[in-house]
């Protein structure tokens, strides 16, 4: 009976507890506070005109119930926008303009009780945006196996440089092969097309979908094929850095197994830098590219340790047996830039899609045919010689 008169008192408290819960939550849409005056407007505005955007600074009124600041405007799609910049802040950015002109802004203070203050009217000028700049600077043209893309942002702003074709009833739609970015230097090299004329259209859009006019090129795309894999193999030289104790051979550059641990090949720390490797392809190609992927720590993050920065690609028909670079033809010397620009630590996601497509480096036009690839890498993204890939593939045109 007593364990029976607990339960019973356990039970009314819990359902105490479950209304008193419920009550609060039917009022959790209510205003913060019950405060129907308007709070004051803001007061010395500045506004700093910018490339598409402008910056709105003000004083905020003196108002313990305060809460934000929004401003309201019309982009020139019509679209109308709304931004609001809380208490603790002193400004407001107004984005999305294409074309440089005057555009009115209104800003309101609203203070916890969602009561809006009269409008202050603020008449901005924000200049061309940056996406004209950058269709001014695009450069279009053929590639190996394909058409590349280029051109300058050095805004860095987030735009899309779409890549059309015409469909079955004769309209331009864009493929799926546009470039999504925010890299300050952009060149995308679009793959995988035959050797024949096709009609292209590129325009440059920013997340607003403003648009650039259109450049019109009919593109004929360079013969390129990967060299089979099982074609080459490990030539290695005195000089060359052996591999690491654990066996991380040079085969398994070659396994077709691009991120998953431990089928990557890794050279000993112990051996001075910078480190070499040789490969012979098998037979004299005409070389077009040397394609690497790295290897990812925690499934992700490229830009770390052992993974090549700074490296040199070098081609040879008969390598001198002592291992030196006597008998060597330096073909370029290469950079890992990511396309953030952010600190070492840190990456985005443009960082990692453009990672994980693998690094294509181009070999120069007018190399001729090379049977031994040398990769000697410079620095590493720790700062040594050491090097790590997870996986390498060579194409050119071997006939």
């Amino acid at each position: 009976m007593k364990n029976l008169m607990i339960n019973s008192s356990c039970l009314m408290l819990l359902f105490t507890i479950v209304f008193s819960a419920c009550s609060q939550d039917d009022n959790s849409n209510e205003p913060l506070t019950a405060d129907s005056k308007a709070p004051g407007q803001i007061t010395d505005v500045q506004v700093i005109n910018l490339s598409g955007k402008s910056e709105i600074k003000y004083k905020l009124p003196n108002d313990p119930n305060l809460l934000y600041v929004k401003a309201t405007y019309v982009l020139d799609t019509g679209r109308e926008m709304e931004v609001k910049a809380s208490y603790y802040e002193k400004s407001l950015l107004i984005e999305g303009y294409a074309e440089a002109g005057e555009h009115e802004v209104k800003l309101y203070t609203v203070n916890r009780s969602e009561v809006e203050s009269e409008p202050v009217t603020v008449t901005i000028s924000p200049n061309e945006s940056p996406l004209f700049d950058v269709f001014r600077s695009l450069e279009v043209g053929p590639d190996f196996g394909g058409v590349f893309v280029q051109a300058n942002n050095p805004q860095r702003a987030q735009l899309a440089i779409l890549l059309m074709e015409k469909n079955n009833e004769g309209d331009w739609e864009s493929t799926g092969n546009s470039i999504y970015t925010s890299t300050d230097s952009i060149f995308r090299t679009v793959r995988g097309l035959d050797t024949i004329n096709y009609d292209f259209a590129f325009t440059v859009r920013d997340r607003f979908l403003n648009t650039s006019d259109t450049l019109f090129q009919t593109i004929k795309p360079i013969y390129e094929v990967e060299v089979p894999a099982g074609q080459y193999s490990g030539y290695p030289l005195p000089g060359d850095a052996p591999n690491t104790e654990f066996p991380f051979p040079i085969s398994r550059m070659f396994d077709g197994n691009f991120i998953a641990w431990p089928s990557l090949y890794i050279t000993d720390a112990a051996a001075p830098a910078p480190h070499s490797f040789t490969i012979d392809l098998g037979e004299a190609i005409k070389i077009s590219r040397v394609k690497i992927w790295d290897h990812p720590q925690s499934a992700t993050f490229y830009y770390w340790q052992f993974n090549m920065r700074k490296f040199e690609i070098w081609g040879s028909n008969d390598p001198s047996p002592d291992g030196s670079f006597d008998s060597w033809d330096k073909l370029g010397t290469y950079e890992v830039i990511k396309p953030s620009g952010l600190p070492l630590t840190q990456q985005n996601n443009e960082d990692v899609e453009f990672a994980r497509d693998g690094f294509s480096w181009p070999i120069p036009i007018t190399a001729p045919k090379y049977r031994y690839l040398r990769i000697n890498n410079l620095e590493n993204w720790g700062g040594t010689g050491r090097l790590a890939i997870a996986e390498m593939r060579v194409y050119g045109d071997p006939r």
